[in-house]
């Protein structure tokens, strides 16, 4: 618990609400260096609302999240240096090339460019022979490649990622297992949803079960 405390993740009875319906309550966990959660569940379960609450992005209703020892509030700066965060829109420039699109990303991640290890990462997601092409003629498993790319070079502690496979071939799929498990020798943290078993081939991840925080009201009346 203190090594969790110190230099990790710890939530605790975490509730969210959306335009006045309760998503779900009571969520609680702790990821510690090394570790990663894997977020499974139903649509309309939360996955995707948890995601953005760890980085701040909403403020929950009821509970608190703590990362190194500090409260998280929403927008939070100090947790913001620490984070990559992926979510369903990839945030990309259509009208960028992939390079482009890169560069700025690791420019406001505050990352000095370092081209041997970015060209290395194109080309191990397949994406060196296009890094002069504008992103909007990329297909939607080549952009998550990208955003896969730009987390894997931002070099942060914590992945937080909302289905980082969708869209993936088994090859990308794959690659993403291996970065993962790099992350995690490496002392990262990693929260994940996806309806894929990310510990199959890759590392051993522990199941947050998101249908299992909400209560009988909740669920009859999920759309």
């Amino acid at each position: 618990m203190a090594e969790v405390l110190g230099n990790g993740l710890s939530v605790r009875e975490l509730e969210c609400t959306r335009a006045g319906r309760r998503v779900f309550r009571g969520v609680s966990f702790d990821v510690a260096p090394g570790e990663v959660v894997q977020v499974r569940g139903a649509n309309g379960s939360g996955k995707s609302s948890l995601l953005r609450l760890l980085c701040g992005l909403l403020q929950p209703s009821c509970g608190a999240v703590h990362w190194c020892s500090r409260n998280i509030a929403a927008r939070d700066a100090g947790l913001a240096g620490d984070l990559a965060y992926m979510g369903h829109a990839d945030g990309l420039s259509g009208e960028l090339t992939v390079l482009e699109n890169l560069r700025f990303s690791l420019q406001v991640a505050g990352r000095a460019e370092a081209e041997a290890e970015r060209t290395e990462v194109l080309h191990h997601l397949h994406l060196a022979h296009r890094v002069h092409e504008q992103v909007r003629h990329l297909s939607q498993g080549q952009r998550r490649r990208l955003n896969l790319a730009r987390v894997v070079l931002s070099r942060r502690r914590l992945w937080l990622l909302d289905e980082p496979c969708a869209g993936l071939d088994t090859q990308g799929e794959q690659r993403f297992d291996a970065y993962l498990a790099t992350h995690l020798r490496e002392g990262g943290l990693a929260v994940v949803t996806t309806h894929r078993d990310i510990g199959r081939d890759g590392p051993c991840a522990r199941a947050l079960e998101m249908d299992c925080f909400h209560d009988s009201f909740d669920t009859d009346h999920r759309p």
